[in-house]
């Protein structure tokens, strides 16, 4: 049971020290707690808080700036937030056509929200409603209300819930010639993950994206990319499909998780062509949009479009994986592959890693799991090359006593050093 944070550290109640390889499951990007952050929280609920972006403060002194004043009505930060993604999404190479934000709460209701543009695309195309189907992919996850759910086949999620809404249909995440059956006139709308997280952290290929996009031109589906996991820096680039081409790009970017760094809010930007076919009154939400979840999230995308920080999540992606080879060789038996890109990363295992997860928690380490016998790694963005290795180490030894082997776990040079320290 934690209770208090710093950076990439985690404290429980008993005031044990863990390094945290999950990031609130790849939501603190920028850490625990981060001091910028918290002062944003507390400046804007106070009557000390700053101007907004568009005016000065009011002259009464006992007067807060809002937290608070649903979306009848505009506030300063939502439009100030929406400019801004939009902006740094095309300035990375990222959807190209990017053009207007729909703010929630959540990456579930970011997800729900694109399914529900994609319906109403359909029926602006054909008034029939027989264009009302949309595709997802297995092993995907895209959330847990009613149509992000009935867009994840995963029985586990389903079976307890059914039926599902009608409408989906599912098939095999980069299979380039199985999408002409699967994509036809009758599909509204696809949604896939560049980087499918829990499903085993499974990077869509070049090829499938692009023959993905070609297939929904084609049949005038709506492409929707679930970036809710993979975005916002954790590859190295502020999106995931950013390092493909535009003739790959959505016409709908779903983005959650670190967009709030822990304060919860979502956002499903769109293109133009897309806005143009939604109205006012066609979806909405209460707390969606509010004046204080986007002051912090309009701070963190500033933070996480920073060419800098993407370039350090490349650095230490790569020494991940530098440990993940040494612990290849050191049980061969045991680890299979290493997927993933940047700091969003699968190591595959041929066995249950759930005594792993056990064995490194309990020696200050937390690692979690995702697919089928993967370990999956998505720490904080602002880990230092030495809280790789110290958490490396961990795992390694945790590793060690599950798979009783005997031989002496070596720290590396940069190890050495810490703990000289």
């Amino acid at each position: 049971m934690f209770n208090r944070g710093s950076g990439c550290y985690l404290w429980d109640v008993e005031n044990r020290q863990y390094l945290d390889f999950t990031a609130g499951i790849a939501v603190n990007a920028l850490g625990h707690c981060d001091p910028q952050i918290t002062s944003l929280l507390y400046h804007q609920v106070s009557h000390r808080s700053p101007s907004t972006p568009h005016e000065k403060r009011a002259n009464n002194p006992q007067a807060g700036t809002l937290m608070h004043t649903s979306n009848l009505y505009h506030n300063p930060w939502t439009g100030s937030l929406s400019k801004l993604l939009v902006k740094a999404t095309r300035a990375s190479g990222g959807m190209h056509d990017a053009s207007r934000v729909f703010i929630c709460n959540s990456g579930s209701e970011a997800n729900e929200a694109a399914i529900k543009f994609a319906r109403k695309m359909g029926k602006t195309l054909d008034p029939s409603g027989a264009k009302h189907g949309i595709v997802s992919f297995h092993s995907s996850f895209h959330g847990r209300t009613m149509g992000s759910l009935s867009a994840t086949p995963n029985p586990k999620y389903q079976a307890p819930f059914g039926p599902m809404v009608p409408g989906f249909t599912y098939g095999a995440y980069n299979d380039v010639a199985g999408l002409d059956a699967l994509v036809t006139d009758s599909t509204c709308g696809v949604i896939v993950e560049p980087i499918q997280g829990e499903g085993g952290v499974n990077v869509a290929t070049p090829e499938f994206l692009a023959a993905l996009r070609a297939r929904c031109t084609a049949v005038g589906a709506v492409l929707i990319y679930d970036e809710i996991q993979s975005g916002l820096g954790r590859t190295g680039t502020l999106w995931a499909h950013g390092a493909h081409p535009a003739s790959s790009h959505p016409d709908i970017l779903c983005t959650a998780k670190a967009l709030g760094n822990g304060y919860p809010i979502g956002a499903t930007i769109v293109t133009e062509r897309m806005a143009n076919a939604i109205v006012t009154g066609d979806h909405g939400t209460t707390f969606g949009g509010n004046p204080l979840a986007c002051r912090i999230a309009h701070h963190i995308v500033e933070r996480l479009a920073d060419p800098a920080l993407h370039a350090a999540v490349a650095q230490r992606g790569e020494r991940f994986r530098t440990h993940f080879e040494r612990l290849r060789r050191r049980f061969p038996d045991v680890v299979q592959e290493v997927r993933g890109k940047g700091l969003i990363l699968g190591l595959q295992l041929a066995q249950d890693p759930a005594p792993v997860v056990t064995a490194a928690r309990e020696r200050g380490l937390l690692v979690i799991t995702c697919g089928t016998n993967t370990l999956r790694f998505v720490p904080p963005l602002v880990i230092s090359e030495s809280e790789v290795d110290a958490g490396m180490a961990i795992l390694e030894e945790a590793m060690a006593v599950v798979f009783k082997t005997d031989e002496h776990v070596r720290p590396t040079e940069g190890q050495e050093e810490m703990q000289d320290s």
